[in-house]
């Protein structure tokens, strides 16, 4: 177990060239086979249970890279413990591009949030492509007095420290986003975490919670159903399935953007040709007209790109989150 330092702008580049590098510097020392790569099937480790928005949309890609790689692609889903067991399954397989991992805004903030891992996220994570991105919704019960984003702030200051906002586990991102809108809107609340959506849905219809920040992809049934009434995003521009509901930007909350992404990794190390196969045949793969309806359907917008800018996207999140959680003053776990 590695106890990591703080991190500062200069730590976190220091690191992004490690692992943006990785072409560069792994490539003299690792062969790749002299067979096709892939030439077994490939895992995908999901640090989640099976139906959350990071398995859905790696099953979305699944079945078509595995038709486009030529070998299966099984995906294996290993909740619990902030992800740990899931980095502990990579670590411990070859760095040869046949094991994969799925990860998330919570990748970057782990370093922060934990005092011990079994991995640096900068140091001993291959980036590969981004998968998706979906925003986060401040979210209220229908029948709130809340009846919009001007109504929330005009109460907050009101009555400063008498609202709860309510969020999942604390360090998530839902939950860090919370606390980043408390600093860049200047407004005192309490935040309570729940231990999953489902309760938190729950304390939010009792009346337990005033507010809440979850992600759109879950709830978009019960938003368009009506059970529960959005009153703004976190992202910069607005959802695509939540068109009429502005983003905290447009209601003026500076220098606030916050989006959830899903990616995929593989141990530092892995060899670039075996990078960049995957990375063309993902990218390939959300161009498909039906893949991309199946991801936009659920709430999560595809994205691709370069194993660079997935790179970039962790280490930018990594000193976003990290200041979050020093700001607000949430204990290291």
């Amino acid at each position: 177990m590695t106890d990591h330092p703080a991190i500062t702008r200069r730590t976190v580049l220091l690191g992004a060239g490690t692992f943006l590098g990785v072409s560069t510097l792994a490539a003299p020392r690792i062969v790749l086979s002299q067979t096709r790569f892939p030439d077994h099937p490939i895992r995908v480790i999901v640090p989640f249970a099976a139906g959350g928005v990071a398995d859905l949309t790696v099953r979305a890609v699944a079945n078509p890279l595995a038709d486009r790689l030529g070998q299966p692609v099984v995906v294996d889903n290993r909740p619990g413990a902030g992800g740990i067991p899931a980095a502990q399954q990579l670590m411990n397989a070859p760095a040869d591009g046949h094991t994969l991992m799925a990860a998330t805004n919570g990748t970057a903030i782990s370093r922060t949030l934990f005092h011990s891992l079994p991995f640096d996220p900068l140091r001993d994570l291959a980036p590969i492509v981004t998968l998706g991105s979906f925003p986060i919704a401040l979210i209220v019960a229908p029948g709130s007095p809340i009846k919009s984003f001007s109504d929330l702030l005009e109460k907050m200051r009101r009555e400063p420290g008498g609202l709860n906002i309510g969020t999942i586990n604390a360090g998530s991102t839902q939950n860090l986003s919370a606390e980043l809108f408390k600093i860049r809107a200047d407004v005192k609340a309490e935040t309570v975490a729940f231990p999953a959506t489902p309760q938190l849905v729950t304390a939010l219809l009792r009346g337990d919670v005033d507010l809440a920040f979850e992600i759109t992809a879950p709830l978009l049934g019960q938003i368009h159903d009506g059970a529960i009434r959005p009153i703004a995003v976190t992202s910069t521009k607005r959802a695509p399935n939540l068109g009429d509901v502005p983003t905290l930007t447009e209601l003026g909350v500076k220098d606030y953007d916050v989006t959830s992404w899903n990616a995929l990794v593989a141990r530092s190390g892995t060899p670039a040709p075996a990078i960049a196969a995957i990375n063309e045949a993902v990218n390939a793969v959300l161009a498909r007209p039906a893949v991309r309806d199946i991801l936009t359907q659920s709430g999560v917008e595809p994205q691709g790109g370069t194993a660079e800018a997935m790179g970039k996207l962790l280490a930018a999140d990594t000193v976003r989150w990290a200041e979050v959680i020093e700001k607000a003053g949430i204990p290291r776990q």
